[in-house]
């Protein structure tokens, strides 16, 4: 009500607001024009010494550890121990592995885990009670024997800070020795 008896703070609001509509335009204008810049002029006034990896290279990288992973595994090849093959997997270091298997009720197992990239990763493997070890990321697997297995393991692989790569885990079943009756 006071803004109706007092015709001079009225006037006063309406240049506020036309003041207001006038500069937003302009603002937004310069705000656009500021950001955006030649690769140039960009370039120069970083601070990031060094451009990012493009996509591509980022892809051709993590394919090269995968392979690594891969052959540290073996998989993919012929083998020649008799142990039959019963899953594998690649992940992200930083993605992790977790990971239920269903295995055969008192059959024995062989768990390999690699880790290709830099840094470690943490492996717990849950068969009765769970166990866990540290990894290093130098594309040596770990292997682990399963004896007299649940009929489902968990798999959990944690990156730990300022790893990176892939890890990969492989199961087989190993072979059961038959006793040959005379």
């Amino acid at each position: 009500m006071a803004l109706m008896g007092n015709p001079g703070m009225i006037h006063d609001l309406w240049l506020t607001r036309r003041g207001a509509t006038l500069l937003v335009p302009i603002l937004s204008a310069a705000f656009i024009v500021g950001c955006s810049s030649d690769s140039e002029d960009r370039g120069k006034l970083s601070m990031d010494p060094e451009p990012s990896a493009s996509p591509s290279q980022t892809s051709d990288r993590t394919k090269a550890l995968e392979r690594k992973a891969e052959e540290a595994l073996g998989i993919g090849e012929a083998d020649d121990t008799g142990d039959l093959f019963v899953e594998s997997g690649l992940e992200r270091a930083s993605d992790g592995i977790h990971t239920y298997s269903v295995l055969s009720n008192g059959k024995a197992y062989t768990l390999s885990v690699v880790c290709s990239g830099a840094g470690q990763v943490r492996l717990a493997v849950t068969v009765k009670r769970p166990a866990k070890q540290t990894v290093a990321c130098d594309n040596v697997p770990v292997r682990l024997r399963i004896s007299d297995a649940p009929e489902q393991i968990k798999i959990d692989v944690e990156g730990l800070a300022g790893s990176s790569g892939i890890v990969g885990w492989r199961i087989d079943e190993l072979p059961t020795s038959k006793s040959v009756a005379s």
